[in-house]
């Protein structure tokens, strides 16, 4: 069965398409005005080893707010579409990744229940023109809508690009773990019958 979705959101302040693959090879081809958010992504997939196909438009020309959370909004859709049931899959993730002296760990349990925490201090409020603070956004609604309990924890790290970066690449990983088709799990990964 290939766990796939495709997402088209249209609004005012945006316009994305975005295409994803649970089963994929981490190959990225994303289009968005957020260069920043660009790079992350692409990290997002490769670490993943997911497909994923983005071309994101949207009023830069007042912040990368809108654009930024829209992306986050729609990967999370996709995600949740693209697992269905989520009959077989392991449930949960963890990951640690450093990023030179960063180290950040990602834990995900793809509940159907969103919850989002973050424990982190970016040194920064900016990277290049990218308010750091988009971050949160987009990590928030992207476990809102993928439906995941989603935590993020930094344990140590003082050059933002690194941090962010290595919660980026341990978000994949642990994603890519949480998604793995588990032999031993007969139908739904929970005790209630269903997520």
């Amino acid at each position: 069965m290939e766990r796939s979705a495709s997402i088209e959101r249209k609004t005012n302040e945006t316009n994305i398409k975005l295409d994803f693959s649970v089963d994929g090879e981490g190959k990225a081809s994303i289009e968005t005005a957020v260069p920043f958010m660009t790079h992350m992504l692409d990290l997002f997939t490769k670490h993943g080893k997911f497909d994923m196909t983005i071309d994101a438009k949207g009023d830069t020309e007042i912040d990368d707010h809108h654009t930024t959370e829209d992306i986050g909004i729609c990967l999370g859709q996709a995600l949740s579409q693209a697992l269905g049931d989520k009959r077989g899959i392991k449930r949960y993730g963890n990951a640690f990744v450093p990023m030179d002296e960063a180290l950040a760990q990602v834990v995900i349990d793809l509940s159907n229940r969103p919850a989002f925490e973050i424990r982190a201090d970016f040194p920064s409020q900016k990277v290049g023109t990218f308010d750091t603070e988009l971050i949160h956004e987009f990590l928030w609604k992207f476990a809102l809508e993928a439906r995941m309990n989603l935590h993020v924890i930094v344990h140590y790290g003082h050059n933002t690009h690194h941090i962010i970066e290595a919660i980026f690449k341990a978000l994949g990983r642990a994603l890519d773990e949480a998604t793995m088709i588990d032999p031993r799990v007969k139908g739904i990964p929970s005790t209630k019958g269903m997520l």
